[in-house]
């Protein structure tokens, strides 16, 4: 359990308490049944994590509504993104192991987070990791209900692949950016698991510099 859900909670039963006192116990049901759905919605279950080295986990539960290629910093990339609704856990998960290289607050919108643009134009936290020879970058982006990010690691933080760093409330959106050359495992559509789905898996980093050598090798013929 998120100690969130505990604030809220307790918040909304003492109004629950003052209310069946002041007035009728029976309106004193609905700030009880709003205090037992914060505690539900910040629920934060154990999940069984991955152990392949390569491997590219949920970074939240949701919905997979894109796997697509962009043009980021001039080179090509792929993003996987995962819309959560109200009824998802909201609590996310780092999706690689390695370390916190970047961390940069973006406000904007509070558009629809099934919106194409939210990915662009809601405000968002933004975290680049870098583990094993790889970069991979995770979005935080506030949705339509979502008025509040937390990401809890600072730069040059040293996460674990799966490793809780924070939540966004309540309704949202996560997106994973990744290397052109990383094999996605999942499809639009697909329900996916905070830290225990995998989403891709990155090409080894040996593999990486040898495929940059023949690269080069074979430009410069």
């Amino acid at each position: 359990m998120v100690r969130d859900g505990y604030y809220y909670a307790l918040g909304l039963i003492a109004a629950g308490v003052l209310v069946g006192w002041v007035a009728r116990p029976i309106w004193a049901l609905v700030p009880v049944l709003l205090a037992l759905f914060f505690l539900w919605f910040f629920r934060d279950p154990e999940r069984p994590i991955p152990d392949a080295a390569d491997a590219v986990v949920s970074p939240a539960d949701g919905k997979v509504t894109d796997v697509s290629w962009l043009t980021a910093d001039g080179e090509k990339r792929l993003r996987i993104s995962i819309f959560l609704s109200v009824f998802d856990v909201h609590v996310n998960r780092s999706p690689i192991a390695g370390f916190v290289r970047e961390i940069r607050y973006q406000r904007g919108k509070f558009l629809n987070a099934m919106n194409p643009t939210s990915a662009e134009e809601n405000e968002q936290n933004i975290a680049r990791v870098e583990g094993d020879g790889q970069t991979v970058v995770f979005k935080q982006i506030a949705g339509l209900l979502a008025r509040r990010i937390v990401f809890d690691p600072k730069v040059g933080d040293r996460l674990e692949r799966g490793q809780r760093v924070g939540l966004i409330k309540f309704g949202s959106r996560t997106d994973v950016i990744l290397n052109s050359t990383a094999s996605v495992k999942v499809k639009v559509g697909d329900r996916v698991r905070g830290g225990s789905s995998v989403l891709a898996y990155l090409q080894p980093s040996g593999e990486l510099a040898a495929a940059a050598r023949q690269s080069a090798r074979e430009g410069a013929r």
